[in-house]
């Protein structure tokens, strides 16, 4: 049976409010279209084609909610619920639907992925796409993210990937807490690590990273992924331990980190937006870390740490 696509149209201005309330009503997923700032986006990234020219084209006045309704969920209460909350919050508002098979919107975003070079020495390589060319000699990362996080594309992946070229030597080892699609762990292998192991709580992070490892021709002893929460199961320590979650949850981790880092190992800690950055460094200094290296872009911060001699 197909699922229903129901398309919310709001004016821009009123985006994160109509989001808010489309949230509520969308156990099936949730994305949106809001292109007031891709021209600034696109100056960020001049340097990558990114940007397909039909999205350079699209509205800026206006945002598009795209919410999804199972077979088993009614389309039809969930537009009228839609319809009684935005006229509640006085949010003009139009809403459309269609069936869509489930397939169609995990995929659609794969139209504006492209091969995407990152730093100086990497490469990533969709796998629906041609191979780019490569005229750098840069080491090819061929990726199918699937539903897992980590294409490459975002700030806070991009900022790691950038840190672990200059933390990974070779012969060194890493681990990856919170891998998602594997890219992290995989750049790392590339960039000459010995071992990596990457750990992620979803199971399914874990299938996808699994398989975008030996498609790029690593698998275990060298390349391994385990399904758990942050550490708990990972034994043994590293060279470079690597983490890109939240804020939240690297304050969190910060407690056990040490203990999975060899003396002089570093700590590389990205997806802290610059509101929690502070907060976050205090709690780095409490538990004796320092900063060697920061990078931000577009609001999101990597941190690259050593941590005190005991």
């Amino acid at each position: 049976m197909d699922w229903t696509e129901i398309c919310v149209t709001v004016d821009a201005a009123d985006t994160d409010r109509a989001a808010d309330i489309a949230s509520m009503a969308a156990k099936g997923g949730i994305y949106i279209e809001d292109y007031r700032t891709l021209e600034e986006e696109t100056r960020e990234i001049a340097h990558i084609d990114l940007i397909d020219e039909a999205l350079l084209q699209k509205d800026r006045a206006k945002a598009l909610i795209h919410l999804y309704v199972s077979p088993q969920e009614s389309p039809a209460e969930a537009v009228a619920y839609l319809d009684e909350r935005l006229a509640a919050a006085d949010i003009p508002h139009t809403v459309d639907t269609k069936a869509c098979r489930s397939e169609d919107w995990e995929n659609n975003w794969k139209a504006y992925f492209h091969p995407l070079p990152v730093g100086r020495r990497l490469l990533i390589q969709p796998l629906w796409r041609e191979e780019a060319e490569n005229p750098e000699g840069r080491a090819v990362l061929r990726l199918e993210p699937g539903l897992a996080f980590g294409t490459g594309a975002h700030q806070t992946t991009r900022l790691c990937l950038e840190a672990l070229e200059t933390a990974v030597t070779p012969g060194s080892t890493v681990l990856d807490v919170g891998c998602g699609s594997g890219i992290l762990a995989i750049a790392a292998r590339l960039l000459g690590a010995k071992t990596a192991v990457g750990v992620d709580i979803d199971a399914l992070a874990v299938k996808t990273a699994r398989e975008n490892g030996r498609r790029n021709g690593f698998s275990q002893p060298g390349l391994t992924f385990l399904q758990g929460n942050l550490a708990d199961d990972v034994t043994g320590q590293y060279d470079v331990v690597v983490t890109n979650i939240v804020a939240d949850v690297i304050l969190l981790f910060l407690r056990d980190v040490g203990k999975f880092m060899k003396p002089g190992s570093v700590f590389i800690a990205s997806g802290i937006i610059d509101l929690r950055e502070q907060e976050v460094l205090s709690a780095m200094a409490d538990c004796g870390f320092t900063v060697e290296q920061r990078a931000e872009d577009a609001g999101w911060v990597c941190l690259t740490c050593k941590k005190a001699a005991d």
